[in-house]
């Protein structure tokens, strides 16, 4: 089979199309042939050694997979050969075919594609348990969410109109895609990119600031972001797309009682009741239309290095796809 691999760190030039042995599925274990594969800010920190914990060399990235299971374990009782199925796993997505564990498979609804259904695992979890779990967002409360027209932005303000935010700010670096986290839900709109923005969202809140903030850009986005929080203000963390790391005094928060929140999606995945719960109620919102996924593009699989460059270009709105 085909994949997507690099052997050393670097640039989206690492990434090379190469040719690997088609995995045999384990007694409890499913052998899907990938239809879709999410791509992810996480995918780019793996490329270039920067990602949360070590990663080792050679790498197949790819976290979310969706596809047709070909082949069952023996041990394996609650799917067959045929059903379409999504899952988060580790690594190993981008290719042609996948060994999944079958306690991580979820499967497809009616009238739902594999490109719809590969959006959801990783930005759709990471959104609700950012917003909710992490954040813990109380109806009306203010909440500023970073990078809002992309994938994990686009939810998020979505499941913060669905859990009754107050004034929902987004921000994003161009007035394209400000417009669409305004279709998206928005109440509020302003471009990060221009001098002053968080002087903006202060005049936004009367003064007072946001209960809740969600920032994945790191560098001066996050310091800017701090200066953004209420009394009581929670500001959740969940990435450094920039690259840069902010340097931080956290004895400025003891003034007005304000938390900075880590997140990262595998802890939640430990918690089965956390994870079940959610995905579930994440599957129903998108079944009833209230959810709404956005493609930003779809491409074959050998261009991984072009999208892997249009993703940390912020060029893109939505989530970005590769198909085998």
């Amino acid at each position: 089979m085909k994949v997507i691999r690099f052997e050393q760190f670097g640039g989206p030039e690492v990434l090379q199309w190469a040719d690997a042995d088609k995995p045999v599925p384990a007694e409890n274990e499913v052998l899907v042939e990938v239809k879709a594969s999410g791509v992810n800010y996480a995918d780019t920190a793996r490329r270039e050694g920067q990602y949360v914990v070590p990663t080792k060399l050679p790498y197949i990235p790819g976290a979310e997979v969706a596809g047709e299971i070909v082949e069952a374990g023996n041990g394996v009782k609650n799917f067959k050969k045929g059903d379409r199925v999504v899952a988060l796993i580790e690594s190993n997505g981008y290719a042609e075919f996948v060994a999944v564990d079958a306690r991580v498979l979820t499967p497809i609804p009616d009238g739902v594609d594999y490109e719809q259904a590969v959006a959801l695992p990783l930005q759709g979890l990471s959104a609700y348990h950012v917003l909710k779990t992490m954040g813990r967002l109380e109806p009306g409360e203010s909440v500023l969410i970073h990078a809002a027209a992309g994938g994990v932005g686009a939810i998020a303000v979505q499941l913060a109109k669905i859990f009754g935010a107050g004034k929902i700010i987004a921000t994003a670096s161009t007035a394209e895609k400000l417009e669409h986290a305004k279709a998206m839900g928005a109440t509020h709109l302003v471009n990060y990119s221009e001098e002053g923005w968080a002087d903006k969202v202060k005049e936004i809140t009367e003064g007072k600031g946001v209960d809740v903030a969600l920032e994945m850009v790191g560098g001066d986005v996050f310091n800017q972001t701090v200066k953004c929080l209420a009394p009581f203000g929670r500001l959740v963390i969940f990435g450094a797309a920039s690259g840069e790391q902010a340097t931080f005094h956290p004895g400025q928060l003891m003034r007005k009682n304000q938390s900075v929140i880590g997140f990262f999606l595998p802890q939640i995945m430990r918690k089965p009741e956390l994870f079940q719960s959610s995905f579930k109620e994440l599957l129903g919102y998108m079944a009833n239309g209230e959810l709404k996924l956005t493609i930003g593009g779809t491409y074959p699989l050998e261009e991984a290095a072009t999208v892997h460059k249009l993703l940390q270009g912020r060029k893109t709105i939505g989530k970005l796809v590769l198909k085998p």
